[in-house]
């Protein structure tokens, strides 16, 4: 008779007796099995648990292609299976065909037993591939809710509709009005149209101003300060879920485990899930080629459009056991106190305070001209604009990473949009409008700057898309909405999120007629346009580009990054990008909305931050 697994583990060296006694005790408390936690906890690798496993006889075997019985799948419950990482396939000579990771695992066993009054034929098998099995085979009503959930529940909120009816008139019949007013007064119309744009660009910029000047009161170390942190009773925390939502990034699988081994937590209260897609084998087989014990559980998404992080992400809130619940990406270093920062603050907010954002920077901030542009930009934003919005209640458009909520609220307003693309911004949106409220706090999460242009692009232009899509989903009703976020909510929402990807847009189009009149000084464009109005949209691009220099310029002083102050100097060159991004982004929403353009990450040479906050 073999020895059952945990045995073998204490045999081979690879577990202590006082290991053992802990998993035990962890399986009671949380219904995990023994081997989920032994695997997923940093107990063990997962190369010296087959090793362990077959010094005692034991052979794994791969299992995609078994062949399976949909009957015999019905009577187990994915929930189930994951837990014990163990799958029933088929009924073959008088037997179920069942894979195990744990061939002693006894629960098991007898579920097997009682459920088709049959003993079970096991075959030994990787826990990942079970996994995989498992959610490729039960996970479809899962993966089915993830995708369609907000639309069922909240349709008018939902980002599958890209424009509405009213809207197509509203855009087209505007068109309209500006096509026939060129063909009868094409001079006058241009005029109209040329004040109109100048004045508009000018306005967002002194609005971005204002709102980073009111922010800029906000100091980095004022929202929980080191000694709540110090007072936090490690055995009072709650049970934290983070989302580990990864696509082809087996490069940063290690730099991962070693980034989640620093957040100062007590392990066994962190439910860490990372969400690998059904096809990235890429990612699949880099956890199973890891020589140390991984501190993440993994979770396969099954395939079903669109394929985007934020179906990802539904669909492992399926499987998170967490009173709260926060998002890093495979590159990003938390702050080591950033999870009992956030209970802290928690603690202290009314309750209808359900997300907690970070400020996001990046570690390789003086890579390259990108780098150091995107820093500042960030920078801006993070410890300026946010604090400002959060100071005035106007929406806050939550970062992709790094925010926090409380579970059940998260559930309640239906999870992510799988259609927008940028599903965090919406949600900090749909968050407002139902009367809750978002916090920002005093805890940084470094990540990696895009350090190549056409990389950047591909990013930039899939946020300002998603921009894109929530001004349109939200101003469906314009009316209402103003009703039920105020005038000040209203006017802050289409100016900060509408109102991003215009500027962004109308740029380009001020600069050429800047750039005509200066330095060609053509005489058509002085017969088109009088020069108090050439005069007025040059006026307003150059005080808008000087806002933006000064709004970068301040950007640098709370995480005293001096040295990049002088490059706040080439804003209006980094425009020129986001315009190009703002151009792309706005084709793609008309022919493909939905399209989740894929980052790259992991080009820099800079792994760790440096030079941090002090």
């Amino acid at each position: 008779m073999k020895l059952s697994v945990p045995k073998l583990l204490i045999r081979d060296g690879f577990l202590t007796e006082d290991d053992q006694e802990r998993i035990d005790d962890f399986s009671r408390r949380s219904g995990l099995s023994y081997v989920k936690i032994a695997l997923n906890f940093g107990y063990i690798s997962r190369k010296n648990y087959e090793r362990s496993l077959i010094n005692a006889g034991y052979a794994f075997q791969q299992i995609r292609d078994e062949p399976r019985d949909e009957e015999v799948l019905s009577k187990i419950e994915l929930k189930f299976a994951d837990e014990h990482l163990a799958l029933p396939l088929r009924i073959q000579n008088n037997k179920v065909v069942t894979l195990m990771a744990d061939p002693s695992d006894e629960l098991f066993i007898d579920f097997i037993r009682f459920t088709y009054n049959l003993e079970p034929e096991i075959i030994v098998a990787s826990d990942l591939d079970i996994t995989w099995l498992s959610h490729v085979l039960l996970g479809q009503k899962y993966v089915k809710s993830a995708v369609f959930e907000l639309l069922n529940r909240d349709p008018k909120n939902s980002a599958l509709t890209t424009f509405t009816t009213p809207q197509l008139v509203f855009t087209f019949g505007l068109l309209g009005v500006v096509v026939a007013g060129l063909i009868l007064s094409f001079a006058n119309t241009a005029i109209i149209i040329n004040v109109l744009l100048s004045s508009f660009f000018l306005v967002a910029i002194v609005f971005k101003l204002f709102l980073a000047l009111v922010g800029s009161r906000f100091e980095l170390d004022e929202a929980v300060t080191k000694k709540e942190v110090r007072e936090v009773v490690d055995d009072e925390l709650p049970i934290y879920t983070i989302h580990l939502p990864v696509y082809k990034e087996d490069k940063l699988i290690k730099k991962l485990i070693w980034n989640l081994q620093s957040i100062d937590y007590p392990r066994e209260k962190l439910d860490i899930k990372l969400l690998i897609e059904e096809d990235d084998d890429k990612t699949l087989n880099a956890v199973r080629n890891l020589d140390f014990p991984a501190v993440f559980e993994v979770i396969v998404v099954p395939f079903h459009m669109p394929k985007t992080k934020p179906k990802a992400c539904n669909y492992g809130l399926h499987f998170s056991r967490g009173k709260f619940l926060t998002i890093y990406d495979a590159e990003d270093v938390p702050d080591t106190d950033q999870l009992k920062k956030v209970v802290a603050l928690f603690n202290k907010l009314p309750d209808n305070y359900i997300v907690i954002q970070s400020a996001l920077n990046y570690f390789n901030r003086n890579e390259n001209f990108l780098t150091r542009m995107f820093t500042l930009e960030y920078s801006y934003w993070f410890d300026y604009m946010l604090p400002g919005l959060d100071t005035f209640d106007i929406p806050i458009p939550l970062g992709g990473t790094s925010n926090h909520f409380k579970f059940e609220y998260l559930i309640e307003l239906g999870g992510w949009d799988p259609f927008n693309v940028t599903e965090d911004a919406d949600l900090g949106v749909r968050a407002y409008d139902k009367g809750y409220k978002v916090a920002i706090i005093n805890s940084t999460t470094y990540e990696e700057a895009n350090n190549e242009m056409f990389n950047w692009v591909r990013q930039r232009s899939r946020w300002i898309k998603g921009y894109m899509q929530t001004h349109l989903v939200h101003m469906r009703n314009p009316i209402a909405l103003w009703k039920k976020i105020g005038w000040k909510g209203f006017l802050g929402f289409n100016f900060f999120i509408g109102a991003t990807p215009v500027t962004f847009l109308v740029y380009p189009l001020l600069l050429c007629i800047f750039f005509c009149y200066v330095i060609f000084d053509l005489e058509t464009i002085r017969t088109l346009f009088p020069d108090w109005v050439l005069f007025m949209s040059i006026i307003n691009l150059m005080v808008g580009n000087i806002l933006m220099i000064y709004v970068n310029m301040m950007a640098v002083f709370k995480r005293r990054y001096y040295e990049l102050i002088l490059f706040a100097v080439a804003n209006p060159i980094y425009w020129l990008l986001h315009s190009w991004a703002a151009y792309k982004g706005l084709y793609q929403l008309v022919v493909k909305p939905f399209y989740w353009e894929k980052t790259n990450h992991g080009l820099s040479k800079t792994h760790s931050p440096t030079n941090v906050t002090p």
